[in-house]
């Protein structure tokens, strides 16, 4: 069964509103066995909701809308399903003395524009709004063998997801839509660029593999997702076990945790564990490196604290070297790492990072590609990577 979700309003499609309605209804359906392979956003526009509708039946099997089911007249989801349907709308009387009941209970008589909320193509099953005066929409809706579900959702999150826990769940099972099981597993990695790891492999990010697994960047950490599909849940695990297991082999300690993990936590996840510390200083990242590790390292077990230089300070291979060997001796700690200056050698923007121990001091140094907005995040990341691999032999 393949899923689409609509979000509808023009304060998704003017930025004003972030749509947390589509995230979470895609994680619902997911858990359900559910693939949705389209997200869709339109505006208040009664012609594009039309032809958004239409779209989504045409080629998905279920449709879940949320948002356009109020009273006023940029509310339009109802008569956008019912022109893309050809069908007519028809007054629910039921559902017409529930919305009274609703502005009775606030002491208010229902203005005659709410009377469009009890309007429903013919044909389709209402929704339940237990808390709310826009009851949902349910149509089945068929053009030749092609077979399509519509659901229509208040867009407010908390009547929205009642709804959908209440009826639209058990009305789903009850058909038997949930016939795979969906898992995802995310492996983290840092020390090379997309592509590199792209090339790292070949096999493994191959389209119509399964497991699936895809590859995205965020300040230079590479996340490897992994997505299994089967007929239940331990299939999925054993699946995702043995491609983790294929990675590690094909790119080695580039892999540096999994899940939610980030550097830093891993960092001082090995330095309790082995009774160390660390102690920082930084200079064009401001702190952050150990904002990061004090984040993680609230009781100062590991992480005994940091420093900031003036960036005159740190601007070449000796200077930050001397900086970490001065951050371990003062701090007493086992290691001292030292972050650099953001500077031009040779006509080349570059940077070192050092990490001081009782085996001596190492250094590297690293040209500033990209976007200068990661240069930082990649900088104090490299420091926390040369450290990992130093914990780890």
């Amino acid at each position: 069964m393949i899923a689409e979700i609509m979000a509808i309003g023009d304060e998704l499609t003017s930025g004003q509103r972030l749509d947390t309605n589509t995230q979470w209804l895609s994680q619902q359906l997911e858990a359900l066995g559910i693939e949705v392979l389209f997200h869709t956003t339109v505006g208040d526009d009664l012609e594009a909701n039309i032809q958004v509708i239409k779209n989504a039946l045409a080629r998905a099997n279920l449709v879940i809308s949320t948002g356009g089911l109020g009273p006023t007249d940029d509310d339009l989801t109802r008569q956008a399903l019912a022109n893309a349907t050809s069908t007519e709308l028809k007054l629910d009387a039921e559902s017409l003395e529930h919305i009274q009941r609703r502005f009775t209970m606030r002491g208010r008589e229902m203005p005659p524009k709410n009377q469009i909320q009890a309007m429903f193509p013919v044909g389709s099953r209402i929704i339940p709004n237990p808390n709310g005066t826009a009851p949902g929409i349910d149509l089945d809706y068929s053009v030749g063998l092609h077979h399509s579900r519509f659901i229509a959702l208040p867009g407010v999150p908390a009547e929205m997801k009642e709804m959908w826990a209440t009826t639209v769940v058990p009305s789903l099972a009850g058909k038997g839509t949930a016939k795979k099981i969906i898992r995802h597993h995310v492996v983290k990695c840092f020390g090379v660029g997309e592509s590199h790891m792209e090339a790292l492999l070949p096999d493994l990010i191959k389209r119509g593999r399964e497991p699936r697994v895809g590859i995205t960047v965020h300040q230079a950490t590479i996340s490897l997702r992994i997505t299994a599909t089967g007929q239940t849940a331990q299939q999925c695990e054993e699946a995702i076990a043995d491609t983790v297991q294929q990675i590690q082999a094909a790119v080695g300690d580039l892999v540096f945790g999994e899940g939610e993990q980030e550097l830093q936590d891993v960092v001082i996840r090995d330095l309790l564990a082995r009774g160390e510390t660390l102690a920082t200083v930084e200079s064009s990242t401001s702190g952050m490196l150990a904002f990061w590790l004090g984040t993680v390292d609230t009781d100062r077990q590991a992480f005994l604290g940091g420093t900031i230089e003036m960036p005159v300070e740190l601007v070449s291979q000796e200077s930050v070297e001397k900086a970490a060997v001065q951050a371990r001796s003062v701090g007493n700690a086992t290691y001292g790492l030292a972050l650099g200056t953001l500077t031009k050698a040779d006509s080349a923007d570059q940077y070192y990072v050092a990490l001081a121990s009782k085996d001596g001091v190492e250094s590297i140094s690293s040209g500033l590609a990209g976007h200068p907005e990661i240069w930082g995040p990649r900088m104090a990341k490299q420091g926390l990577d040369l450290l990992r691999k130093k914990l780890i032999g």
